[in-house]
This record gives C-alpha cells, sequence and structure tokens, in this order.
C-alpha cells in the first residue's frame, strides 16, 4: 500500500481527495494537514465523513521527513513553492495550486500576483494535464495538477490546434459552480451574492489563460478568455468558438475528437451538447460540438474538484506509480 500525505487537507480539493483516495485499493492516507483546524478529527470538519476514515489534521510543520510515498500539495497559491525545495527528491510530489504551471517567470508574476518559484524547481515539475503529457507523468517524480478551467479548454481545443483547422482567434466562455471559489466565504462567492446570478470576472486576466496559451503555443490563433461565476456548485461548462479554414462536416468533428481521444477512459464524445450535469462526482470530460459553413462550436464539461483538481491528481499519482491509471476513478457520475 503507497502511504500518501495531503498537504492542505481541509480545502475542497483536499476532502475530494480524501474521498477518491479512502476508496483506491492501493494507497493509505497516513498523513493530512490543516493549519485552521490542526489537532481535529476529519469528521469534527466534514461531518459526512462520520465513520468512514480515522484520521485527524496535523499542522504543516509536521509533515514527516520519512515514510510518505506520495504527496499532495493543496495549499492556497503560493505555498506550495514554500514546502517544495526541503523535500527529498524521490518522493512524488503532486502540487495541486498553480505554483509550478507556468515557465516563464514574468507571466507567472503578471497573473499570479506573487513572486515566482525558481527556475529549477519549476523546471522538475511536468505539467500533469493527463491526456496529452502520459508519457511524461509516467516517468516523473513531480507533476503540476492543471486548473480546471485550462484542462477543460485544453482537451476541447487541442486537436483543432493540432491539425490547424482553425483561422483566427477562439473565443472561450467558460462558467464555473461556486465550489471553485474553495470554501472560504468571501464578497461574490457566499450564497445571496451567486444565488440566481450570472456575472463574469477577471476578463483577460484570469490564471489559467496562460496555462493555454503555454500549450497551444499559436501566435496566430489567439485564445480570447473569458470567466463567468454561474449559480451551481460543482462542474465547468466551457464554449468555445472559433471560423475554422475549411467547412467540415459534424461527422468529420467527431472523427477527429476520436483520433485523439478514442482510447481514453475519461474523454466522451457527445453528439450534440453535454450536460454538465452528466459529469459531477465523476472524473469524466464530456466534449460534444456543432459546426455550420465553416464555424465551430465546441463544448466541454467537467467536474472542477474531480478531473478539474483532485481526481486529476490521482489519475497522474496511478500513473507515477504504476497503477492502471482508472484505479479509485472509475465511479459513475451521480445524477440527479
Amino acid at each position: 500500500m503507497a502511504q500518501i500525505g495531503i498537504a492542505g487537507g481541509s480545502g475542497y480539493g483536499g476532502v475530494e481527495l480524501v474521498q477518491i483516495l479512502r476508496r483506491h485499493p492501493q494507497v493509505e492516507i497516513a498523513w493530512i494537514s490543516s493549519q485552521q483546524h490542526a489537532g481535529k478529527k476529519i469528521e469534527e470538519v466534514y461531518p459526512h465523513l462520520r465513520g468512514l476514515l480515522d484520521l485527524r489534521f496535523s499542522p504543516i510543520e509536521e509533515l514527516p521527513t520519512s515514510g510518505l510515498d506520495v504527496l499532495f500539495l493543496s495549499l492556497p497559491h503560493g505555498e506550495a513553492m514554500k514546502i517544495v525545495p526541503g523535500l527529498d527528491q524521490d518522493l512524488i510530489i503532486i502540487d495541486l495550486s498553480g505554483d509550478f504551471r507556468i515557465a516563464d517567470s514574468k507571466t507567472f508574476e503578471e497573473f499570479y500576483h506573487l513572486p515566482p518559484p525558481s527556475p529549477q524547481e519549476q523546471k522538475s515539475f511536468v505539467y500533469g494535464l493527463t491526456e496529452l503529457k502520459r508519457e511524461e507523468i509516467r516517468s516523473a517524480r513531480r507533476v503540476a495538477n492543471p486548473g480546471c478551467f485550462a484542462s477543460a479548454t485544453l482537451l476541447a481545443l487541442y486537436p483543432l490546434f493540432q491539425e490547424n483547422w482553425i483561422k483566427g482567434p477562439v473565443f472561450v466562455d467558460s462558467k464555473t459552480g461556486s465550489s471553485g471559489a474553495g470554501n472560504s466565504p468571501g464578497a461574490t462567492t457566499h450564497h445571496p451574492w451567486r444565488s440566481n446570478s450570472l456575472f463574469p470576472y477577471k476578463p483577460f486576466a484570469h490564471q489559467h489563460l496562460p496555462e493555454i496559451t503555454q500549450l497551444l503555443s499559436k501566435p496566430d490563433t489567439p485564445v480570447i478568455f473569458q470567466t463567468y461565476s454561474a449559480p451551481f456548485v460543482r462542474g465547468i461548462f466551457a464554449s468555445h468558438y472559433m471560423e475554422l479554414g475549411k467547412s467540415v462536416t459534424d461527422q468529420e468533428v467527431a472523427d477527429l475528437y476520436e483520433s485523439y481521444y478514442g482510447s481514453d477512459f475519461f474523454i466522451r464524445w457527445i453528439p450534440g451538447c453535454p450536460n454538465v450535469s452528466f459529469v459531477r462526482h465523476s472524473n469524466f470530460v464530456d466534449i460534444g460540438a456543432a459546426t455550420q459553413k465553416g464555424y465551430l462550436i465546441v463544448w466541454s464539461v467537467l467536474d472542477n474538484l474531480q478531473k478539474g483538481a483532485a481526481g486529476q491528481a490521482v489519475q497522474n499519482m496511478n500513473l507515477m506509480c504504476g497503477f492502471p491509471e482508472e484505479t479509485g476513478l472509475d465511479t459513475a457520475p451521480v445524477h440527479p
């Protein structure tokens, strides 16, 4: 049994890791931290786990120096980079924050408003979008887990960019549920503000944008990216609008995505428009499209706490540890 540590286990991403890993047949959660709840049992903070786990939160200062095989870092941006330099080089590390996702230091500072990690530490991390970086992840010891918006958009656009189908810019409209804002209430995240509402935020400045442009890397095909807060709890619904350099049929679009993702268990092609309700509480990404007279709309949906965070982190762990990729993750979405 691989021994697992979770730094930052009381946030939504951390508790999602707990919920996945407790049913994983080849791992055991050996240590979990929370500064706010240090000393408390996990069921005191998350009563839905009562009777399922005998875990107690520790302060981060008590991170074990040995005995762990895998360490998940589910900490606020800027915290992982403080911890990583002191960790064993052989320890498998999967960081769920944005600290090591961006290769260019100036771009990191611009979008995260933090001093960047050292170039040496940043280069030691592989970008962890599993379906696009599988072989690099398999041989890595450190992985920077992607952002939820970036995962939805990169999986939707990657085949089109690779095949040079797009003419001109891509316009992205991406909506997220309230759990994406974390479990600390804020002025625009509490229920009276978000309920029955829809509003944009961070125009041209969302921190997941440089992840997208870094991987797609086509200056003549800019990505215009806008995020919205939506009145549901879990999920990302991303719409991508573009002009193509040629006229294609719906079947040709479906064939393209089948050629890229046909063997990927967690990517599902949906005829027409997917529904965010049909991926909730799962690691699946549903992608669909519509085309007319040389224009294309591609939709992608995922659960922001699963494929957008903890589920993808466990998927990456499975690769790095030599487990079957779907282990602990092949549960059906919950609907209704």
